[in-house]
């Protein structure tokens, strides 16, 4: 894996961090077994040294790819790792030589390796890998959290225009059954208005039809009376 530290260092804006932590005081060491030399942060370095000085992106002859090497043949222990968002950093252990490796990595790809024998620069490296971590990933948590809201309150506005197309099918199916039953209360006022019309002509029918037969059923009596009067009369004579 090509790793070209100016590079990504420009790309996440780490100049200002990786200037102010003490692990800068250790340089990437390919020896074994050797603790890492320190350079001065503030010694100055004419520009033909500068220039000379530039790393050669290569995987040959790197703390990196030696590191990797010795994680595919399993020859290294890893004691410790921490992960913030995409960023993290580990701490592992070589134990037939007693060398430390401390590893900052960006989504499982190396960014530094520093190589060391002494457990407590390994301890300081690792502590200060780990606080690299926890600022860059700010972003990326941040981001992760906001994508989180953003999809949730997404959910909830579907959920609330479904809920909102619910309710107002519900209240067109109300309106229109409403509607219906106007209509046909209506309908069933004209019925029992025109029924009840009909009902008062027939009782006023039939109390006429009453009222001749009684007056017939009267006069009928009469006469059967006026009979029945004279009838009587005679025989006496």
């Amino acid at each position: 894996m090509n790793v070209n530290v100016r590079n990504v260092v420009n790309g996440f804006g780490l100049g200002l961090l990786l200037a102010g932590l003490s692990i800068n005081a250790m340089a990437q060491s390919t020896s074994t077994g050797a603790a890492a030399t320190a350079t001065s942060p503030s010694a100055t370095v004419s520009p033909a040294a500068a220039s000379a000085a530039k790393p050669v992106v290569s995987n040959a002859n790197s703390t990196i790819s030696e590191l990797q090497q010795l994680m595919q043949g399993q020859g290294i222990s890893e004691l410790r790792t921490t992960y913030n968002g995409n960023y993290g950093s580990s701490l592992l252990f070589k134990p037939d030589s007693r060398t430390y490796y401390v590893a900052l990595f960006q989504q499982k790809n190396f960014w530094r390796v520093v190589k060391t024998t002494s457990d407590a620069q390994a301890e300081q490296t690792y502590k200060s890998f780990v606080g690299q971590t926890e600022k860059l990933a700010e972003v990326d948590i941040r981001r992760i959290k906001l994508e989180a809201e953003k999809q949730y309150t997404e959910q909830l506005i579907s959920t609330q225009e479904a809920r909102l197309s619910a309710l107002q099918n519900d209240l067109a199916v109300q309106q229109q059954q409403e509607q219906s039953v106007a209509v046909q209360q209506d309908q069933a006022r004209q019925q029992t208005q025109l029924l009840s019309n009909k009902q008062q002509a027939a009782r006023s029918q039939l109390t006429a039809l009453q009222s001749r037969i009684r007056t017939l059923e009267a006069q009928q009596t009469t006469l059967e009376n006026i009979n029945l009067t004279g009838g009587k009369s005679s025989v006496t004579k």
